[in-house]
């Protein structure tokens, strides 16, 4: 085991162990190290008599917003991506406008198809601006925290509380704790 993954090492990381490499780049090494990998799959697809795709050994382990970002990197490596961002943007409007159509008249199962659509598309758009969607989603959530806890204790200085409050009164607190910077 040892040995497989030092010779693994080796082989993906010439530039580091002094073997023969022409890289003359940083992106030099990258596509050197992009080829090493295929090489890799196309032996391991041979070897478990499987298939050898560009997108076959992406881990289904993955949480689904990292494996959509990993997939979306892989089909960009061989060229399938768009080439400016404003295709991308694009892309979430359609995709935001199928889910409002399709949230009144269709089921339930093509309403989360929708749903996961735009989530994919908008995980790409997170590769495009070299955002981890994962982090700018854990902070999202940090941030709403933050504010939904001053909604809460400001409400509780009026002797009140969510329940007993309505949505105008909490949305009005909500733009106070924006505008504190919460």
């Amino acid at each position: 085991v040892a040995r497989g993954i030092g010779d693994k090492m080796i082989a993906r990381h010439p530039h580091v162990f002094g073997n023969e490499s022409n890289a003359k780049s940083a992106d030099q090494q990258v596509s050197d190290w992009e080829g090493v990998k295929a090489a890799e799959r196309a032996e391991k697809a041979r070897v478990n008599h499987s298939g050898n795709g560009v997108l076959d050994d992406v881990t289904l382990g993955l949480p689904a917003l990292m494996r959509a970002e990993k997939l979306q990197k892989r089909a960009a490596r061989v060229g399938f991506d768009w080439p400016e961002i404003g295709q991308v943007i694009d892309k979430i409007a359609e995709e935001a406008r199928e889910l409002a159509e399709a949230r009144d008249t269709l089921p339930q199962e093509k309403i989360e198809e929708e749903m996961g659509d735009l989530l994919f598309v908008i995980a790409n758009l997170a590769r495009h601006l070299k955002v981890d969607p994962e982090v700018a989603l854990r902070r999202a959530n940090a941030k709403f925290m933050r504010r939904f806890a001053y909604i809460e204790q400001q409400l509780m200085a009026r002797h009140s509380s969510p329940e007993a409050s309505d949505l105008a009164e909490m949305d009005a607190l909500w733009d106070a704790a924006k505008a504190d910077g919460l």
